[in-house]
Formats: C-alpha cells, sequence, structure tokens
C-alpha cells in the first residue's frame, strides 16, 4: 500500500460516506405546521420553532431533527419541559414520543459568525437566509428534507431603527411597536413548503414597488429591495420581473397565487439567485443593472435569472423534488422554461448557441470526468454538490428532446397533468415522465435512460446515395463511453432533427410541408432511408442541438461551407462553422506536435470572410460565428490533451484569421460603431456584440490602430458594454494603453464591487506569463473581499476556469496556487471552494507531468485534518481515477 492509498483510508475513517437514491425511505414523523419566532441579535440570535408532528409510521421510533452549529436552549412536548433526547452528530434524537403531539424547540445562533452564508447569516448590515439544500438545520432543530412540506409562519423581531424592513415567505399578517425600539413583523404562507424554500431577510434597503395583475384579475403587488443608493439600478429587473408572470401565464397557463411578490437584492450570496417562496434572495449581480454598470449580457442574465426564479414558483415550489436525488426535476425543467423565457423575448439563435456552448465547453468535460453522474445521480456525499452543470444544464437538453419528441402542444398538455395531479407534493423524475407519457401516448420508456446514465454520448453517422434509385440512406451509431460512475451503457433514445440540402443549397421537403424531420435513434445502430432524393444531399445533423451529443460525420470543407451559407436553421450555420475550425485546430495540433507547419487554407478564410460580410446574418450570429471553441473546450477533441499545442496552434489560427481578414474587421467596427444613445434592445445588443469582436481580432494583430480605438471609444462609450469590451482588447491584446485604462478604470469603480468584478476577471484572463504575481497582488486590493464568494469568483475562479494555458502551466504553479486557496476557503466556505476545485480535478486526458502535479495537491488538500465533505468528495473522486 503506498502511502497516498493510506492516507485515503485514513481520510474516509473521518469523513461521512455516501447516500444513495436506492436508500431513500420516508419520514417516520410528518409536520403540518411550523410557527417560527426570530429575535435577532447579530451574536446572540433567539428562535423558536413550534411544530405540529405526527407519527406516520406503526412502530414507536425515535425522532431524529438535523441540526448543525445550534445552541439548544429547551426542548417542550405539549408545552411540557422534555428532557428524554440526545444530542448526536449532525442533529438531535428524542425518544419516547406520542403519536401526535406539540414540539418546542429553542435554539441560539451567532449569524455574524457564520461564514458558510447557509442558514441565517449577516451579509453585509443585513440578516439573510440561504437554506437550500440543508441550510435550515442552521436555524433550527428540524426534519429537513424536502419531502417534508408545512405551512410556515414567521414572527421576525428587531431593532426598528437599524431593520426597519423584516421580511419572510408569504402575505403580512401583522406589524407592530415591542419595547427598547425593537418591532415585529409577522408572515404566514398559505401553502406547505419543505424547510429549504424558508427565507427571511431583514435589514434597511432602498425599496421600488410595482404591482401586475394577473389573468384573473388578482392585483399582485411587487416589491425589489436593494442596497441604499442602487435604486437606479432596478427598473430593468422590475421589467424582467413582469414579463416573467406574463409570460408563464401566456406560454404554461400559470399564475402567481400569493399577494406579493419580493427580491432581496444580497452581496454575499454562494449561489445566483434562491426562489424562496414569495421572497427571493438574490446575488446583487442579477439584480442591479444600468447602462453605466452593467453590460448587455448583464441585462440578459439579470432577466434570465429573474425568469428562472419566478418560474420555480410552480416547478420547484408548489410541486416539489422528493429528496435530492430528484433536483433536476425543478433544476433542469426551470431552465428550459427559462431558456425558453429569453429565446422568445430575444433571438431563440443566439440564446441557442450561448446554451450550447456551455455544454460543450464546460458540461461535456463533467461527464467526462470524477464527478460524472446522470441527472438523477444514484449516490452523493454532500448534497451542495448536486449543482452540477448536468443536473442543470443537461437536465435542461432532457426536457427539451421531451419537447422535440412531443412538440409544444402535447408538451404543452403533459404539463397541465403534471401540474393538476401533483400540486402541493414532493414527486419525482419519473412523476414528470409519466405525466408527459400519458398526456402524449407516446410510449417515453427507453427515454427514461437519459435520467440514470452519465455520460456523453457519440454518434458515428455514415451515408449512402444510390443515384440509381435516388435513394439517401444514412446511418447513426450511438456509444457512449464508460464514465467513473458507470461501466456499462444502454443505447438511448436519441432525437436526430436533420435537414437536407441539395446541391444548389436549397432544403429538401422530408416531411409535407416540412424541411426538417426528427429521426428517433432508439438502437446502437439505425439506417434511415429518404427516397426521390435527385443528387446527393449535404446533410445538416442535430439541427438546434437537438440532443446532447458528440457527433462524427465526414464533413467536407464544402459541405460546411454550404452548411454555413444556406442551412435554414442558424444555430446548425454556426455549428458547421465550429466544426470547420475544430477540423484544422486538431490539423493544426498534430502538425505541431509532427514538427509539421501550421497552415490555413484560402477556402477556410473564403468562407469566414463570407459571414462577416453578410448583409442578412444578424449580427450578434456573426459574431458568435468567430467566437470560437476555448481552450477548455478544445480539450474535448483529444483523447490525449496537448495543452502547449492547443495553445499554439489555437493562437495561430485567430491571428491568421485576424490577418487575412484585417480590412473587413476594421470596416465591421467602424460601421457598427453608429450608435448614439443606449438601449438595451436586441437589435443595438447585437451591433455592439460584433463590433467589440471585431475590436478584439484588430487588436491581436495591429496595436497601434487596436490602441487609438480603445481609446476613442473608452472616451466616447456611453455604457459598460463598449467600456468592457474595449478594455478586453487592450487585456487580450496587451495593448500599450492596457495598463493606462486598467488604472482609469479601477480609479472610477472600485468603490462598486459588482464593476469591479469585470475588471478582475480581466486581471484574471490578462494572457501574460506573470499573471499570477498579478493576482496575488490583486488579493491586497482595495475592491478585493477573499470572504465574497463574488470576488472569488471573478478573480480566482476566472483564472482557473478561462486562463487554461496559464493555470496548467507546466511548472505547476497555477495548481498549487489553486490549491492554496482552496485550503484557506476549506473552514470558511467549503461550498464555494468546491465549485472552484473544478479545473484541478478534471485531468485523466493531460500528459503523465501535469497529471502528477495534480495529484501532489489533491494530496495535499486530502492531508488537511479538517477536510470538509463538500472537497473530500471531489478529491478522493478525483484520485480514484
Amino acid at each position: 500500500m503506498s502511502n497516498s492509498d493510506s492516507l485515503v483510508e485514513e481520510v474516509i475513517e473521518r469523513n461521512p460516506q455516501e447516500k444513495h437514491l436506492s436508500d431513500y425511505r420516508p419520514s417516520d414523523y410528518t409536520i403540518s405546521t411550523i410557527d417560527l419566532e426570530f429575535d435577532l441579535f447579530d451574536h446572540q440570535t433567539k428562535v423558536q420553532a413550534i411544530s405540529q408532528v405526527q407519527r406516520v409510521s406503526k412502530e414507536v421510533t425515535p425522532l431524529f431533527l438535523f441540526g448543525e452549529a445550534l445552541n439548544l436552549v429547551s426542548i417542550l412536548v405539549d408545552d411540557v419541559d422534555y428532557t428524554d433526547f440526545e444530542l448526536v452528530k449532525d442533529g438531535i434524537v428524542i425518544n419516547h414520543l406520542p403519536t401526535s403531539f406539540k414540539l418546542e424547540i429553542n435554539t441560539e445562533i451567532d449569524p455574524a459568525k457564520n461564514h458558510a452564508f447557509e442558514g441565517l447569516y449577516k451579509s453585509g448590515d443585513a440578516f439573510c437566509t440561504q437554506c437550500e439544500a440543508e441550510g435550515f438545520r442552521r436555524i433550527t432543530y428540524y426534519l429537513d428534507r424536502p419531502d417534508v412540506l408545512a405551512k410556515f409562519s414567521t414572527k421576525v423581531i428587531a431593532d426598528k431603527t437599524l431593520y426597519p424592513y423584516l421580511l419572510s415567505n408569504g402575505n403580512q399578517v401583522d406589524q407592530g411597536d415591542l419595547d427598547a425600539g425593537r418591532h415585529f413583523v409577522s408572515w404566514v404562507d398559505p401553502f406547505p413548503k419543505p424547510a429549504y424554500l424558508f427565507a427571511l431577510v431583514a435589514g434597511d434597503f432602498d425599496l421600488v414597488e410595482d404591482n401586475f395583475i394577473t389573468k384573473s384579475g388578482r392585483d399582485v403587488k411587487l416589491a425589489i429591495f436593494v442596497d441604499k443608493g442602487n435604486l437606479d439600478k432596478t427598473q430593468h429587473a422590475m421589467l424582467s420581473l413582469k414579463k416573467s408572470m406574463q409570460w408563464d401565464e401566456e406560454r404554461f397557463n400559470l399564475e402567481y397565487d400569493l399577494d406579493i411578490y419580493m427580491i432581496v437584492a444580497v452581496d454575499f450570496f454562494n449561489m445566483g439567485a434562491m426562489e424562496n417562496k414569495g421572497l427571493n434572495v438574490f446575488n446583487s449581480k442579477f439584480v442591479l443593472a444600468n447602462q453605466q454598470s452593467a453590460t448587455d449580457q448583464d441585462y440578459l442574465g439579470v432577466e434570465a435569472v429573474i425568469g428562472h426564479e419566478y418560474f420555480h414558483n410552480w416547478t420547484g415550489n408548489r410541486i416539489t423534488c422528493r429528496d435530492w436525488f430528484q433536483l433536476s426535476l425543478k433544476e433542469g425543467l426551470t431552465v428550459f422554461r427559462d431558456q425558453e423565457f429569453s429565446s422568445d423575448l430575444g433571438s431563440r439563435s443566439v440564446n441557442r448557441i450561448a446554451n450550447v456552448m456551455t455544454m460543450r465547453d464546460h458540461q461535456f468535460a463533467e461527464d467526462a470526468g470524477p464527478m460524472s453522474h446522470p441527472i438523477r445521480p444514484e449516490s452523493v456525499m454532500e448534497m451542495n454538490n448536486f449543482y452540477t452543470l448536468t443536473v442543470y444544464e443537461k437536465g435542461s437538453e432532457v426536457i427539451r428532446m421531451l419537447h422535440t419528441l412531443l412538440g409544444e402542444e402535447k408538451f404543452q398538455k403533459g404539463m397541465q397533468l403534471y401540474v393538476q395531479r401533483h400540486d402541493g407534493q414532493a414527486v419525482t423524475c419519473d412523476d414528470f415522465v409519466a405525466a408527459m407519457q400519458d398526456a402524449s401516448e407516446i410510449d417515453l420508456t427507453l427515454f427514461k435512460r437519459w435520467y440514470s446514465q452519465s455520460g456523453t454520448p457519440q454518434v458515428f453517422v455514415t451515408d449512402h446515395y444510390d443515384s440509381v434509385n435516388q435513394t439517401y440512406q444514412i446511418t447513426f451509431k450511438q456509444k457512449t463511453l464508460p464514465t467513473a460512475d458507470q461501466k456499462k451503457k444502454l443505447p438511448l433514445h436519441i432525437p436526430i432533427d436533420i435537414e437536407l440540402l441539395d446541391s444548389n443549397g436549397n432544403s429538401l421537403e422530408l416531411l409535407e410541408g416540412k424541411k426538417n424531420r426528427v429521426l428517433s435513434l432508439t438502437q446502437k445502430e439505425q439506417t434511415f432511408v429518404f427516397k426521390h432524393i435527385l443528387s446527393k444531399p449535404v446533410p445538416c445533423l442535430f439541427r438546434g442541438f437537438s440532443a446532447p451529443v458528440k457527433y462524427q460525420y465526414a464533413y467536407t470543407d464544402e459541405q460546411l461551407l454550404d452548411i454555413m451559407s444556406f442551412a435554414s436553421d442558424e444555430f446548425s450555420r454556426w455549428d458547421a462553422g465550429q466544426t470547420l475550425f475544430n477540423k484544422y485546430l486538431v490539423k493544426n495540433v498534430k502538425a505541431l506536435q509532427s514538427g509539421g507547419a501550421l497552415s490555413l487554407p484560402e477556402i477556410f478564410i473564403d468562407g469566414f470572410k463570407s459571414v462577416l460580410v453578410s448583409e442578412t446574418l444578424d449580427p450578434s450570429l456573426v459574431a458568435d460565428m468567430f467566437a470560437f471553441t476555448s481552450e477548455n473546450g478544445a480539450r474535448e477533441l483529444f483523447e490525449q490533451v496537448d495543452i502547449d499545442a492547443i495553445h499554439n496552434a489555437r493562437d495561430f489560427m485567430l491571428k491568421e484569421i485576424a490577418t487575412k481578414l484585417h480590412e473587413l474587421f476594421v470596416d465591421t467596427y467602424l460601421r457598427h460603431n453608429q450608435l448614439k444613445a443606449y438601449q438595451p434592445n436586441i437589435d443595438d445588443i447585437a451591433k455592439r456584440k460584433l463590433k467589440n469582436s471585431a475590436l478584439s481580432f484588430i487588436a491581436r494583430v495591429d496595436k497601434k490602430v487596436a490602441d487609438e480605438y480603445v481609446l476613442a471609444q473608452i472616451a466616447s462609450c456611453n455604457n459598460m458594454t463598449d467600456y468592457l469590451g474595449a478594455l478586453n482588447a487592450a487585456n487580450s491584446g496587451l495593448l500599450p494603453c492596457r495598463a493606462a485604462v486598467m488604472q482609469a478604470f479601477d480609479d472610477k469603480w472600485f468603490e462598486n464591487g459588482l464593476v469591479m468584478d469585470k475588471w478582475f476577471v480581466l486581471q484574471a484572463s490578462m494572457p501574460s506569463d506573470n499573471v499570477l504575481d498579478n493576482i496575488d497582488a490583486l488579493f491586497n486590493h482595495r475592491s478585493f473581499d477573499f470572504n465574497n464568494p463574488n470576488r472569488l469568483r471573478s478573480l480566482v475562479g476566472a483564472f482557473a476556469q478561462t486562463n487554461t494555458y496559464r493555470f496548467h502551466h507546466v511548472d505547476g504553479s497555477g495548481y498549487a496556487f489553486l490549491t492554496d486557496q482552496l485550503i484557506k476557503l476549506n473552514s470558511q466556505n467549503p461550498q464555494v471552494a468546491s465549485r472552484l476545485i473544478t479545473p484541478l480535478i478534471q485531468f485523466k486526458n493531460l500528459d503523465q507531468v501535469r497529471i502528477k502535479l495534480i495529484k501532489a495537491e489533491l494530496n495535499r488538500l486530502l492531508a488537511l485534518p479538517d477536510l470538509a465533505v463538500d472537497l473530500y468528495e471531489k478529491v478522493t473522486k478525483a484520485l480514484a481515477q
């Protein structure tokens, strides 16, 4: 046994083992109501919880309640002091209880010292909660599991001067003044919910109010609470909320159900936002926006996340998940809904491209890494580690495949049946699929494998044209490689949306009146035959990314250019361009490895030239066509990853494109640099996006001209999008003006943390060999706060995720740097640490030198005597590769 093996066994002894889906058992007890009272103080908050409890098991079993970091004051059963209990690890066991009883538990907690940001904590000067997944147990002892639904009432008491706003779930029912300058507000949520949806916020805020009239005529009060001085950044958030409410009524026939809907923006938050019933707590990043401080992408992000949390009211709140293994039941479905919302309001193709880039750049790597799992996982150690791209983004793709197979009408019938059957319940992914199957009368038995099988399927495509019989046949073979969690794989039901182009670029009619057709691949190998085809067509495969797979078809350059020019589906045009770029990236990597010359043929340049000069393509789509596969995403193209060769080959190709199309990039920049007044509408967003993309290409090869454009753009711009676009060009091109413009930005915005996050991202992504020295110095920057998750993600996370070449420097400095930060976070905020570690554990296909360096850092983490479960799970699974 090696020293490393011995260390793993030692750590296993002091850490919890995996929880399994198969171990699920209903609770022996249910709670019908819980009345909470909070007396808020920074270090000694008093919490009284009075619950009506019922034993449902036939046997007289002890009641186990979860609890962490609590100071127990007293327990009363039916108003009598109760002492027949035992404090145990992770909770309390209460013995010899009657069948039905009133349980009162009094605890004290210290919100000011809670830097994990779970449970009740201080965010700046405000009290705030985060209870998903298992944070409520840091507030009081409780059945903190999603299948225990109770009606909550909450009374909040605090100093009236410091905390004039006291908020919780549901509708406000009472308020009043108390002695010693304190006051109270009482709330009642009429809808049963699990503890993870509980929320409390107390503070002094600026408030913007509005209202929304539902389709049934109910007047709902809308309220957004933000830190003082931020009212001018709330208009877009309120507009996004009202659009979300209207869209959900129109598209899904779902109406809001409380008298008030509240959003609170806080600075210290581990996630993006939280859908607590009637009181959504948001990371301020996804609420605050105006043209001076927010980019176009920020505006779109605010709209999407506000939509996402609102849509959870039905898909997550009114109907919740039975256990955390079913997390994709609410998250995958709600991501699909927010993606549809963004697509209906904006550009469907551009939104689809953005979703797919996330899948290919990051989720595919998760599928291939040590944390590989199905969208409904079978086991986990730490529930917070469930919040993955697989559960969210791939989960959304699974819902989208259902929509593709059923069509909009049958999908909506399935949604209506799902809501009718399960409103007020905690259910499973199987319940959702059953509703879709019953409503559509389409057999989804095979399709359900997507919920239980991990990994990214590979589809290999061949074709044959018979000119005599004028038939075209296309054959698909599917294969899913073994993953860390599963060795045996079965065929999946894969929808393939296909279009065929003739020799003139025209779409062939495949179904009556339709130029596309959805094929169902359900076997390991299937052949489909198309008749009356006059010449061999060019197949557009997986239109709209109709399934989350990798596919291989031996496209010629000419075929890819035909798709880029003529496909009716804009996603297919973009995808063909990506495929063409990736084809030559692989060739140039091989050339570097064999000592050959790097090259790009004229046909490649001409193809992208036609995109750049197109007068019909959406400028945003044109910009996306030039947003080529990232270095991180390019790793998915190779069985053995050569970090240096990928970086050098990709850099050569981008410079070659920038050089050969230089005059056109200059012309594109100047043509789209004409906007005056700022408007965050689709057309103007597209023009700014293409203009700043062109500027970044100019900066690659013409530093003098780019320097002039950057300085002029900063001097004249009236919005953050153009300011940041100029800064990005200066940073990525290492222009002469870089230091000066970065310092000027710092001096202007250093007091605004959210704006400075953008600056920290640029610093972390700087393409310089001394970037780590720069980052180390920025830990002492006046705007940086190691305790703030947003700051950490923007500096540490951006370096590890986006500066791939330098993070993976062969000297191991990037690995050591990230490990140092993870060690600091281990005891302070393990949830954030667990998210930041991802680039360090996805090393399977790297060279042996780098793998050895990474394992040394992982073993350094494993040796920590107090290694948090969040990190322990990922470290041990990575080392087991």
